[in-house]
């Protein structure tokens, strides 16, 4: 007869395992709606707020951007500097009159910023600033083409001096119907164009130096 006055031991380290909680569709559609509305938000606050979609009119940018392509431009922390890509809003003049009209945000090329000095020869198509020639590999015409600034200009605080890489046809600095007479504040650009996107085969950033 067994002495069961001395007990036994339990093993205390078992735990019975508990059944796994069941997934059910209801949940995994709550859960994939959730993850599609963060989504949203976050491409609304970039693209309302840091980056927008710009598609280029015209050829004012040749060789560079041509007509119905499409770029990001971001204007984070943004302050230009030479050689960025800069859309800049409302319409060339820039002018609460004008604003009425039927013009588009322009695209164009930063040449020299505030307190810089511009020239131009208009014979051997160079651009100087600050006394020193441009190598401007991107251009796609020399600058022979002389509106109604004359040069040597100086740009003033707040502004910068800006050209089509186009210069036989863009409409830029070189005219007093851009921003004031030539120079564009800088509260009117947008931001920089800093990748194009399509078409897709030239996918990539814009950056002058890579």
């Amino acid at each position: 007869m067994n002495d069961l006055s001395k007990g036994f031991e339990i093993d205390t380290d078992f735990v019975e395992n508990e059944p796994p909680e069941k997934t059910t569709i209801k949940k995994e559609i709550i859960d994939g709606l959730s993850a599609v509305a963060s989504a949203l938000i976050i491409v609304v606050i970039l693209f309302g707020f840091i980056f927008r979609i710009a598609v280029i009119s015209g050829d004012s940018m040749k060789n560079t951007l041509f007509d119905k392509e499409i770029v990001i431009i971001s204007n984070l922390n943004y302050t230009p500097k030479y050689g960025d890509i800069v859309v800049i809003s409302r319409n060339a003049e820039n002018t609460p009159e004008s604003a009425q009209k039927d013009n588009g945000p322009i695209i164009k090329r930063v040449i020299a910023t505030e307190n810089q000095e511009v020239d131009i020869d208009f014979e051997k198509g160079i651009v100087y600033v600050d006394k020193v020639a441009l190598v401007e590999d991107y251009i796609s015409t020399p600058t022979h083409r002389q509106d109604d600034i004359e040069f040597p200009v100086t740009v003033p605080k707040g502004c910068v001096f800006v050209l089509g890489d186009n210069r036989e046809v863009s409409l830029d600095s070189r005219d007093s119907r851009i921003g004031k007479n030539g120079m564009v504040d800088t509260r009117y650009i947008l931001g920089e164009a800093v990748l194009r996107v399509f078409p897709f085969n030239k996918f990539g950033g814009l950056k002058l130096n890579g």
